[in-house]
């Protein structure tokens, strides 16, 4: 009985521990980034428009994150996205700025 317990704890954690990992780029785009990118409101490099995001890239990923995480121009900091991790903002620029 005790085998059967332990298993079930280790089984429940490694299940939380994959709920806690990196979410899917699409998921986050449709959650917390399509209001403003899909239509470039407010000067928002438009998703999927390789040329909007050809400047920006070109600045590194790093300086992208920053300015995710500390808000640019009428975007606030972290976006819209509250439980975003680093590699969720990383995971969703590479989604946005990818032509479809």
């Amino acid at each position: 009985m005790k085998k059967l317990l332990a298993m079930t704890a280790v089984a429940a954690l490694t299940m939380m521990s994959a709920n806690v990992s990196a979410q899917d780029a699409e998921a986050i785009y449709n959650k917390a980034c399509t209001v403003c990118h899909s239509m470039g409101v407010a000067g928002a490099p438009k998703s999927h428009n390789t040329a909007d995001w050809e400047p920006r890239l070109a600045k590194g990923m790093d300086n992208l994150l920053k300015s995710v995480k500390t808000g640019l121009n009428a975007m606030p900091p972290g976006g819209m996205c509250t439980d975003c991790t680093d590699e969720d903002y990383k995971a969703a620029i590479g989604f946005m700025s990818k032509a479809k």
